[in-house]
């Protein structure tokens, strides 16, 4: 008898809290959004599979969590340590750019520049919402951290976070995620709201041939100055671009291929797991509660809904004053791509667009200015960084 319950006591049944099962439920919700509702399914259902595995309890004596370490405790560092190491070193976050450059097409905002200007107004939550954090009480590397949620881009959501602000890293990336995958419901709402069916209604011009010259002077010139303007941005600006470079130059296909396919991949998934696996219900540091089941970790996801509609805010009112001093009118419904969630939210302008006219496409004209916000929110990123 006395030989069960010690093996009773070894089994994550005795040390199992009502916070763990909560957590549980949360990660079974996210696979369940990304296999029924196909969510976001390439991060939703590693990040859920990694909150159910990071809230099974497990005895101290076995080391097998993300926090793990020998640094807090361990007799030595778990597996899954020492792949979380690879998000909270900062080394997963430019990789992805690497893989998202390498798939990117920037026709959209070669061949339409002002398309800039609103990927930049969109960044408009990113330095609002840090405001809200800092009145909140939130110091200020973790407010930058928070507000970057507002940007709709994980990989730099994440990579802030791991620099400025490690102990939110968990609430700030499934916040970040989240909100991505939910860009179909958040935003129609928005839009709806300041834009008018008149403006719904324009139509915009086919933009021009983009020549392979321009597709390849392109990623070079904005690092150059992204470098010189914010040299904080580099890490990811630079990555993106160089992985633009491999796609455009002609010459390195296979390198374009693999930075898009097996390293994007791979980085994708064992980030999301790992992530998702920190999301631990409690977790004490210095006897402070630092879980994920905490006000001020829960806070973060109000304050991340908030920057997400300033952000889709800021680019559609943005697009309407630009309306004001522009002969062709833009349709101000592509400002509110402006956020970073290629191709969700041009696909969601597209779709917004065609509820009022089955013939004006602006898919293309919206990917302008999302790609814009993935420069811009790098670009914001990096400014904290310098900063901070």
């Amino acid at each position: 008898m006395d030989n069960f319950l010690k093996i009773l006591q070894t089994t994550g049944f005795a040390n199992i809290q009502i916070g763990n099962i909560i957590m549980i439920f949360i990660g079974l919700i996210a696979i369940y959004f990304a296999i029924t509702k196909k969510y976001e399914p390439l991060l939703l259902l590693p990040i859920g599979f990694g909150i159910i595995v990071g809230n099974i309890p497990s005895i101290p004596s076995i080391a097998i969590g993300v926090f793990d370490t020998v640094e807090n405790g361990a007799a030595s560092n778990s597996v899954f340590s020492m792949i979380y190491y690879l998000v909270t070193s900062g080394i997963f976050p430019p990789l992805i750019f690497l893989g998202i450059g390498a798939l990117t097409d920037f026709s959209s905002l070669i061949s339409n520049p002002k398309s800039l200007l609103l990927g930049a107004a969109a960044q408009l939550g990113i330095f609002v919402t840090f405001i809200g954090a800092l009145i909140l009480g939130f110091s200020a590397p973790e407010a930058a951290s928070i507000g970057i949620i507002g940007g709709a881009d994980g990989p730099t959501s994440i990579f802030l976070a791991s620099q400025l602000a490690p102990h939110l890293l968990g609430p700030i990336a499934i916040a970040g995620y989240s909100y991505i995958a939910l860009v179909p419901l958040i935003q129609p709402p928005v839009m709806k709201l300041l834009i008018t069916e008149k403006e719904a209604r324009i139509r915009m011009k086919p933009a021009r041939k983009v020549s392979r010259k321009e597709k390849i002077l392109f990623p070079i010139i904005v690092t150059i100055l992204a470098a010189l303007i914010v040299p904080g941005s580099i890490p990811l600006v630079g990555m993106l671009m160089l992985g633009n470079l491999l796609k455009e130059s002609g010459v390195t296909d296979r390198l374009a291929k693999t930075a898009g396919t097996a390293i994007l991949d791979t980085c994708t998934i064992l980030l999301s797991f790992t992530v998702g696996a920190s999301t631990q219900a409690a977790r004490y540091v210095d006897g402070v509660n630092v879980g994920f089941l905490t006000p001020r970790a829960l806070s973060i996801f109000f304050l991340g809904f908030f920057s997400f509609i300033i952000a889709t805010s800021g680019g559609l009112i943005f697009a309407k004053i630009m309306n004001f001093f522009l002969k062709e009118k833009i349709n101000p419904l592509i400002g509110a791509a402006g956020v970073s969630a290629v191709p969700d939210s041009a696909r969601v302008v597209h779709m917004f667009a065609q509820r009022y006219d089955r013939d004006n496409h602006l898919l293309f004209h919206a990917m302008g200015p999302n790609v814009a916000g993935v420069i811009g929110s790098a670009i914001a990123a990096g400014v904290f960084l310098s900063i901070f």
